[in-house]
Formats: structure tokens, C-alpha cells, sequence
């Protein structure tokens, strides 16, 4: 989904009124929608829809596991349970709107996947070895090899479907 569309639905549950808004997106955007009434020095209305984003997506993070260059090939590819890494950035709108369905597939998985972040611009050695071009980039693991790749955002039952073939 898009940043506008993404946006959209927000104003759209914000005003009572999901409408046509992707099932999917909706209790993120309830949580969007009930966090603007903290502006953060806002003064534009990009620079609040970006804000609270940022907001909203860093209470997610937090249920994700980090992984460095100096980790990964122990912490990813020596894993016994299939890994999920997102290669994001943190001035992607897009890769902080993954944060919460990424989250919640760690939840749902518990034992199963295991969910991780890459910061790109400070694991370029990683980036590279898997030829990362665009942000963000979800790769899947599976018995020490890459299994997946998926570009950009994606919805949560997309990627749960996609986790799903190689559990």
C-alpha cells in the first residue's frame, strides 16, 4: 500500500468513516488516527502525517531483533527456525509502515520465524552480498539459504502467505 493511500485511510478512521480503507490497514490507522492529537512541533500537514508514522511504527520496532554484518551469518543462517530480515532505513516511510505487520508475523510465529531488521546505510557488506537496491527488502531463510525476496510494502496476509511456505 501506498503512503496516500496509507494516509487515507487514516483520515478516513480518524473521521469515523473507514469506508473503502484496506481491512488490513485499519487498526493501524485507529492507532494513527488516536495519536494526532500529539502534533510534535508539527506545522505542516506532511510533517504530522510524518511524525506520527514515526511514532506509531517505532512502538513496533521494539518487538523486532537487530542484526549487524558482525552477526549475521550465526545470528541468520546458522538459525534453526526459518528468519525473516527487513533491510530498511530510518527514513523510509514505507519501511516503517512494514514495522507493524512485521511485528505482528513475529508474534504470531512464535518458535517458528524469526524476525529481524538490518539497517542498510550501517550493514552495507550485507546489503550487498544480497544485492538490496531498494527499500524496503524482506528477505526469508530457511536451512541457511535465502528462500524469498519481497520489495516494497506488501499487505500482512500477503507476507504471512508468503512466511508460510517455507514453515
Amino acid at each position: 500500500m501506498g503512503k496516500r493511500l496509507f494516509y487515507r485511510a487514516c483520515r478516513d478512521v480518524a473521521e469515523g468513516e473507514p469506508g473503502e480503507a484496506d481491512p488490513e490497514v485499519v487498526p493501524l490507522a485507529h492507532k494513527v488516527a488516536g495519536a494526532r492529537s500529539d502534533t510534535g512541533g508539527a506545522q505542516t500537514r506532511e510533517d504530522l502525517e510524518e511524525h506520527v508514522i514515526r511514532e506509531c511504527a517505532d512502538e513496533f520496532i521494539s518487538a523486532l531483533g537487530d542484526v549487524e554484518e558482525q552477526t549475521w551469518d550465526k545470528v541468520v543462517l546458522g538459525s534453526e527456525t526459518a528468519v525473516l530480515v527487513e533491510f530498511w532505513v530510518s527514513w523510509c516511510g514505507p519501511c516503517r509502515l512494514m514495522h507493524p505487520i512485521i511485528a505482528d508475523l513475529a508474534k504470531a510465529y512464535v518458535g517458528k520465524l524469526r524476525c529481524l531488521m538490518v539497517v542498510t546505510d550501517q550493514n552495507q557488506e550485507v546489503a550487498m552480498r544480497y544485492d538490496i537496491r531498494s527499500i524496503p527488502t524482506i528477505l526469508i531463510f530457511k536451512d541457511c539459504e535465502r528462500k524469498e525476496t519481497v520489495t516494497g510494502t506488501i499487505a500482512n496476509t500477503a507476507l504471512a502467505a508468503t512466511v508460510d511456505r517455507f514453515l
